[in-house]
């Protein structure tokens, strides 16, 4: 059950971009715009933990799985901005190893009252484990942490692509079944399978306007009119 709703937006499949092209757009935003990865991070986690809210009761449990790299340091945003606004959030970090911004938001979070410890029934899981990142097969802990995720009666969102879902449809692995998808800056293609059964949203990441332009992208999300946008998936 959704408690705050967000303007809707149609955007056919053949204008979303594919992982390769995310990647140009992020790495061309930060080389020719300076725009800093710790900014995004806390522009992609806020917005996250804004749809998390816009879900939960006050008394909600939220556990959020916690990647190494970018997708879990956003996610470390988002359980620090909730933690700070009352929620109860609980991590579970797979994989300890993470790298310097990441960690530096768990030392955060931790100071905002975040709890290590993972708990075994939340009223909510967030997949932030690898977004569109994440290289397959995928690692046996987080080929584990889809199972359990997966065997949860509870709510699951996903930051930005649920972690197993391949681009590559002939890779069948099993992948989180997210209930929600929280699509930083863009629509991706893969979010268009006719197996998810998802709200889907696209967030402002902070990238300039005009790069969608240069790289010539048809799509026009209004961001100035909202930083959040339920995207209606076309498959034409």
């Amino acid at each position: 059950m959704m408690y705050k709703t967000f303007p809707k937006i149609n955007i056919p499949k053949a204008d979303a971009l594919s992982f390769k092209q995310m990647k140009t757009l992020d790495y061309y935003s930060v080389d020719k715009y300076q725009l800093p990865i710790e900014l995004m991070m806390e522009n992609a986690g806020f917005h996250l933990a804004s749809i998390i809210a816009a879900y939960s009761q006050k008394d909600a449990q939220i556990l959020i799985g916690v990647g190494p790299g970018n997708n879990g340091g956003g996610g470390l945003v988002a359980a620090r901005r909730l933690a700070a606004w009352g929620f109860s959030v609980f991590l579970d970090i797979p994989n300890q190893e993470l790298a310097t911004l990441p960690a530096k938001q768990l030392e955060r979070a931790m100071l905002f009252g975040v709890s290590q410890n993972k708990i075994s029934n939340p009223d909510i899981f967030v997949d932030a484990y690898l977004g569109f990142s994440q290289r397959f097969p995928l690692l046996e802990i987080y080929q584990e942490s889809i199972k359990l995720a997966n065997n949860l009666d509870t709510l699951r969102i996903s930051l930005d692509v649920p972690t197993g879902l391949s681009e590559n449809e002939g890779i069948m692995s099993e992948f989180m079944q997210a209930n929600v998808i929280v699509s930083l800056a863009a629509p991706k293609k893969v979010l268009y399978r006719p197996e998810l059964k998802s709200d889907i949203y696209l967030v402002d990441l902070g990238l300039p306007q005009i790069v969608y332009a240069e790289f010539k992208h048809s799509f026009n999300i209004p961001f100035h009119q909202s930083a959040i946008w339920q995207l209606q998936c076309t498959l034409d």
